[in-house]
């Protein structure tokens, strides 16, 4: 089944402002339904969860709603669906649980395709510990992360490994559940960013054999907030700073203040939402029809993409430094003797949304050659149509000559 891009652009009301965007990777655009349960629940009777009032138990609806919405995004269970207010600080909140267990003589593997967001949690709370840290490197000739880089970096003092499951700077999917079979045969955890791989694949935890999977819904379509995702029996064993009188169960332990209420229930209309667009019929559970749909999507970005490489190859000068085997539909591209932010901004004059920088991937950045400023991103999302692409290969022509 192919997708129906005219009525899924139909839900996205930033679109009728006529701009094209290739900006998803920073944050995609939101539906209509995603906005407006957004406003419902922030208008509608509502207070701090419990059982009494219907206020209170609106509150504990939209949050068990909405960790079963991502429990089925991602594979996971409920029980361990944590909300915070994005990955970079539920990392961060993480990063200081388990490093008060680390002792001196430890190690931490990190790799230099992630996102700054799952390195320097990891570096700073090994260097308050005393950990050693150990970079695990990707080849800039081909974007690949060969899982037997990190399995040479593995000991038995190895306590977390921390990787991308799809780079956002070049797009590179590396082979997650090898990395993580290497990793379980040592006393270590994996920590995989999802950030931007959830918006482009159908996730399986325990397929990806991710120990602690953190994302945020406002890649793929929702609000901006983070979700960490591990097993409830693993996230018994540990126990961060909390105040003393809020909840030690779990997860709630995890989960420092009241919840957003509305941007819970953004979360879950963005689940739904993605759900729609599932060829299964609506009888289907919500689990299968999520994977169906983004097998449709995937299958779509991916024929753009195509497009978009195709076009870029035959630009003078354009150097295209997304090259993995397995990547997500999110190119980083240079031309010769062309600044990447006048190209952005030349963009930008025709409507047409592409950033230029390092993306806080600033290792991998640098390891390509780009030093801290990067290069132009040109990200594809559901809602990108043919039309799109033709304007952004247009005016790159026209840039590219000028």
């Amino acid at each position: 089944m192919s997708l129906d891009v005219a009525a899924l652009r139909a839900h996205f009301p930033s679109l009728a402002e006529g701009a094209a965007h290739f900006d998803g990777p920073g944050g995609s655009q939101v539906p209509d339904v995603v906005g407006e349960a957004v406003a419902s629940t922030l208008t509608a009777s509502i207070a701090n969860r419990g059982m009494v009032t219907r206020a209170e138990r609106h509150a504990e609806r939209v949050v068990q709603e909405a960790r079963a919405a991502m429990a089925d995004l991602l594979g996971a269970d409920s029980r361990g669906i944590v909300f915070g207010r994005s990955m970079t600080a539920l990392t961060y909140d993480m990063a200081r649980t388990l490093s008060a267990t680390w002792v001196a003589g430890d190690e931490v593997v990190v790799t230099r395709l992630d996102h700054d967001g799952n390195i320097r949690p990891w570096v700073q709370a090994s260097e308050r510990a005393g950990v050693t840290v150990r970079w695990a490197d990707f080849d800039p000739q081909t974007g690949e992360l060969d899982p037997e880089a990190v399995a040479a970096l593995l000991s038995e003092r190895t306590r977390l490994v921390a990787v991308t499951a799809a780079s956002n700077l070049i797009g590179t999917r590396p082979d997650v559940p090898a990395i993580a079979d290497l990793v379980h045969q040592t006393p270590a955890l994996l920590y995989v960013d999802g950030v931007h791989y959830t918006p482009h694949a159908g996730v399986d935890l325990a397929a990806l054999g991710a120990d602690l999977f953190a994302c945020s819904p406002y890649k793929f379509m929702g609000p901006h907030c983070g979700v960490l995702a591990a097993s409830p029996d693993l996230l018994e064993t540990l126990h961060p700073d909390k105040l003393m009188p809020s909840s030690n169960a779990v997860p709630e332990r995890f989960e420092l203040g009241t919840l957003p209420y509305e941007l819970l229930a953004g979360t879950t209309a963005a689940v739904d939402f993605i759900a729609s667009l599932s060829p299964l019929e609506e009888a289907a559970d919500r689990r299968s029809r999520v994977l169906s749909a983004m097998q449709v999507l995937e299958a779509h970005e991916d024929r753009l993409r195509e497009r978009i490489e195709k076009g870029l190859a035959a630009l003078p000068g354009a150097v295209l430094y997304s090259r993995a085997a397995h990547r997500t539909p999110t190119l980083l591209v240079s031309f010769e003797e062309q600044d990447s932010q006048r190209v952005r901004a030349a963009l930008a004059e025709r409507d047409i949304n592409a950033p230029a920088a390092c993306f806080y991937a600033i290792e991998a950045s640098r390891v390509l050659g780009l030093g801290d400023a990067g290069a132009l991103r040109i990200g594809l999302a559901p809602y990108n149509s043919d039309e799109d692409v033709d304007r952004l290969l247009d005016a790159l022509g026209e840039i590219v000559a000028a």
